[in-house]
């Protein structure tokens, strides 16, 4: 082969690798446009809901955890039964911190769907284990979301309720987690007739969770005054009649709490309603 020649396959396969190098670079650039744009789009969507010029739709998604007990037929029927009544007891707040707004929250539930594990946490606080638990996180809600009849596109906020039989008649269990300023939230309850109102208490906390609420309690789940209090102007201050939806109790007296006991009791503060948009 002459110098010539080996210069001109030099010349070819260096040109070669450019375009190569080129279109990877292309193809990347559009990965990540595309990406950025949903990113956006999605974002938009997030913070239309706290505009409140339309009603937002909330998909409860009941969930049976293989190896525990089933949840009674009655309990879920009591459930659905008493949605109505959460629609309410929020409309009736919205109205009452921005009259003439929309009706806030449209609820369904949907399931009960049998699932084998919980759905994931992340197992620390470092960037490959939230990672990881988004990645477990996105495996698990496909699983679910099809066999309960969820079209994400469809819901503004998706809260999953992972609900069992109470394993003792003394004390049932129920607690929650959420995305801040996200679109899903998790309830895990032991659910019995008992305990409807509570369950949906807790779903109502997450939701708000999603809207950008932040909790009103203490590390020691104590209410915080004066923003976790319903009334902070009642005079006398105790007992409270109601229990702010992000501080979770009820205050009877100075140092005493006791759990709600109906959706009636249920208020969001004034704190709770700047956050999510109903005060300006």
């Amino acid at each position: 082969m002459t110098e010539s020649a080996g210069n001109d396959d030099v010349a070819r396969r260096t040109a070669r690798k450019r375009r190569f190098f080129a279109i990877r670079v292309s193809v990347l650039l559009f990965i990540l446009f595309v990406v950025a744009l949903y990113a956006v789009r999605d974002l938009r969507s997030r913070r239309a809901r706290n505009d409140w010029e339309r009603t937002v739709d909330v998909a409860v998604v009941l969930v049976h955890v293989g190896g525990s007990e089933r949840v009674e037929a009655d309990a879920i029927a009591d459930l659905n039964e008493r949605v109505s009544a959460l629609e309410e007891r929020l409309r009736a707040e919205a109205e009452r911190h921005r009259p003439g707004i929309p009706k806030p929250f449209r609820i369904r539930i949907l399931g009960p769907v049998d699932v084998a594990v919980q759905p994931p946490t992340p197992t620390g606080d470092g960037p490959v284990d939230l990672a990881k638990q988004a990645v477990d996180l996105e495996r698990w809600l496909r699983d679910v979301d099809p066999r309960a009849g969820v079209e994400p596109d469809h819901w503004d906020t998706r809260i999953y309720v992972s609900a069992r039989r109470p394993a003792t008649t003394a004390k049932s269990v129920v607690e929650g987690q959420s995305q801040q300023h996200g679109r899903i939230g998790f309830v895990d309850v032991e659910l019995d007739t008992s305990m409807v109102d509570l369950a949906l208490f807790v779903v109502a906390h997450e939701l708000m969770h999603t809207l950008g609420a932040t909790d009103k309690y203490d590390a020691n789940g104590r209410t915080r005054a004066p923003e976790g209090l319903a009334e902070p102007d009642r005079m006398p201050l105790f007992p409270q009649r109601f229990a702010e939806v992000m501080g979770r109790n009820r205050p009877v007296s100075e140092g005493t709490e006791v759990v709600p006991e109906s959706l009636e009791e249920l208020a969001v503060g004034t704190m709770t309603a700047k956050e999510i948009g109903w005060l300006r």
